[in-house]
């Protein structure tokens, strides 16, 4: 289906007026209908044509968000509005909206653009309700006092359920303390795949100028006054290869003119001057440039050299820095470092740990959720962030810029709160079949998790879960198998309690190879009674690369590499067809959930191997003696 529309008013050349300007943000849960949405409402602006048959995103544009299906990356774009009814009719609205992550692991996203915005767009899916980053980012949108319309997502779905999904809203608006201003919330029912959004369910051919219509009543215009001192803070970054990075933010007081001097506040304090080359306004999915921005806008500026996230634009002659954008502390960290692998250097292009240090560097510019600090050696970078998805975005970005490396265990990051030490726990939602309920809440236990609501919906479980973070890492694997394929789990940050006991060790064991070589399907036929193979024949493999997954708990060193030998003796067996086991494959972030402390993630451009941190067989043995007497030595 394709929507056409007569191209939007924001074209000509005027300025509106700040009554006239809305800032909105939509949030929700991962895979609720936000970028599809957004969607819809660019092409009842005229902005671009939908075609809704490739079921691409014109605001994913990122090619990560497009393989995935979910936004990364928080993006903006501006829309006008024209009123078609009622006693201001013919009246013009410009509307910036804010597109923001739904995932846990990029909060850092969501919390510097909602101080952008003076109103939200809660979006919740008809059958799914609200769910754990919907929690998450609503927490967020009431911190800053943002009021929100509540939109009922998907409900063309045959099993929504949607006068139980609004209760819902209604119960975790409650839960979160919200006022009752907040709880008196705007519904907005809609189906942003087919392009409408009415306040009633039963009208479906307005497009989505309902939707439009509370924005311009429910949102307020910004309060800022444009006699006050300039005031820009920096939310967000750019990067352009003719004039460097290009700060994006909102002008909270003043106005900000092209070619003018300015101040910025730095994090550290200081004040340095610089000059603007150019401001841009948003104007659908680009940015044009404009003679001046008035307060309560949204702007790129160009040509003021280094700056920051969080840094504040400021009138020269009164310098007045804002609160800084304030990010939760990352809850998961891992090693990286070069590969020191028998393929090392062979497949990528950035492989020294001067370009990984360089990279991670340029990464700290714009991810404000991320940390980096020195390793154990000049080789080693420890990297914190919120999440494994988080960390594991970041290594596919690199790799497919030419990067290799190697990467550890993900860890949790404990804390020590009031003399105890304490760990993240996170807040699970989980929705399986019948079948597959009794296997996976065994699984939920033997992680530590504490089973808080458990219901049914629409033929499924939906349970909901408290459970340590480090009782996560391999968990996604596991209950998939455990259900069959059928489980959906989400899981968003919940707070820091004292250790909990959490059995984490893989059940079994790895089978690793002896030798460097080829991949024979002579080798694997032999040893398909061992385990299952995560390699094919013909691969190349080196000496202590992980092949495969041992049957039992303990680890096994095979000849993957072993001919058949030649003989004169004619065999029985020669013309018959063998059939072999098809190989287990891993992606990245199953990769990085399977290994364990030992073990390593090689990464390059064209290839994803585990291995043993420590290769030759014998000095590994060495080493595990060693640990063994050490931790004999301190129980004694």
């Amino acid at each position: 289906m394709c929507y056409t529309f007569p191209l939007p008013l924001f074209f000509r050349d005027f300025h509106m007026a700040d009554k006239n300007l809305r800032n909105i943000a939509i949030i929700a849960h991962v895979d609720h209908g936000k970028t599809t949405l957004v969607d819809a409402m660019l092409s009842q602006s005229g902005v671009v044509e939908i075609n809704s048959d490739t079921g691409e995103c014109v605001m994913d544009s990122n090619p990560l968000e497009r393989e995935r299906g979910i936004t990364i990356l928080a993006k903006n774009c501006a829309v006008t509005y024209t009123i078609r009814g009622g006693p201001r009719r013919g009246e013009v609205y410009r509307v910036n909206i804010l597109d923001t992550p739904g995932h846990a692991d990029f909060g850092g996203e969501v919390e510097r653009v909602l101080r952008m915005a003076d109103g939200c767009l809660l979006l919740v899916d008809a059958l799914e309700g609200p769910m754990p980053q919907t929690r998450f980012v609503l927490s967020k949108a009431l911190e800053l006092g943002l009021k929100p319309i509540v939109v009922i997502n998907k409900c063309d779905r045959p099993e929504a359920r949607i006068q139980g999904v609004v209760n819902e809203v209604f119960d975790l608006l409650v839960d979160l303390g919200a006022d009752d201003h907040a709880l008196d919330f705007p519904i907005i029912y809609a189906s942003g795949r087919d392009g409408w959004a009415a306040r009633d369910i039963d009208t479906r051919d307005k497009g989505v100028d309902e939707l439009f219509q509370d924005i311009v009543e429910r949102v307020p215009p910004p309060n800022a006054d444009e006699t006050a001192p300039l005031q820009v803070l920096v939310t967000n970054l750019a990067w352009s290869d003719y004039v460097g990075r290009i700060a994006i933010g909102r002008v909270y007081g003043g106005i900000l003119k092209g070619g003018s001097q300015v101040s910025i506040c730095c994090a550290d304090g200081s004040v340095r001057k610089a000059r603007v080359l150019k401001v841009n306004r948003f104007e659908g999915l680009a940015r044009r440039e404009a003679a001046e921005i008035l307060a309560g806008d949204l702007c790129a500026v160009e040509g003021l050299g280094k700056i920051d996230l969080g840094d504040t634009i400021c009138d020269p002659d009164n310098p007045l820095p804002m609160a800084r954008v304030k990010v939760d502390e990352p809850t998961l960290h891992m090693v990286f470092r070069i590969n020191d692998g028998p393929f090392g250097g062979k497949e990528g292009k950035f492989v020294t740990s001067r370009q990984i240090s360089e990279r991670l560097d340029r990464e700290l510019e714009t991810n404000v959720a991320l940390r980096v600090s020195p390793g154990d050696s000049a080789d080693e970078f420890h990297v914190s962030g919120r999440g494994l998805l988080h960390l594991g975005v970041l290594l596919e970005n690199m790799r497919r810029e030419g990067f290799e490396l190697t990467v550890g265990k993900p860890e949790v990051i404990e804390r020590e709160i009031d003399g105890v030490k304490c760990e993240p726990y996170e807040r699970l939602s989980l929705d399986v079949g019948a079948n597959g309920l009794g296997a996976s809440l065994e699984l939920l236990g033997s992680r530590g998790a504490e089973i808080l609501k458990m219901e049914e919906r629409a033929g499924r479980m939906h349970v909901e879960a408290e459970i340590p973070a480090r009782g996560l890492i391999g968990m996604r694997t596991r209950i998939l198998n455990a259900s069959g394929g059928e489980a959906v789990m989400h899981h968003t940050f919940s707070c820091y309690k004292p250790l909990r006991g959490v059995m984490q060790q893989r059940k079994n064991g790895v089978m690793m190879s002896l030798e460097t070589g080829r991949v024979t399907a002579y080798a694997i036929e032999g040893l398909a009674d061992r385990g299952v193979m995560c390699v094919r024949p013909g691969d190349q493999v080196y000496a202590g690369q992980i092949v495969g997954e041992h049957n039992r708990d303990n680890d096994l060193v095979i000849n993957i590499t072993r001919m058949k030998p030649l003989t004169n003796f004619r065999e029985t067996s020669k013309d018959q067809t063998v059939v072999l086991r098809g190989a287990r494959d891993y992606s990245l972030e199953a990769a990085l959930e399977y290994i364990e402390n030992d073990e390593l993630v090689e990464i390059t451009p064209s290839s994803i191997r585990m291995r043993k941190r420590i290769l030759d067989e014998s000095a590994r043995k060495r080493a595990e003696r060693a640990e063994r007497d050490k931790l004999a030595a301190a129980e004694a």
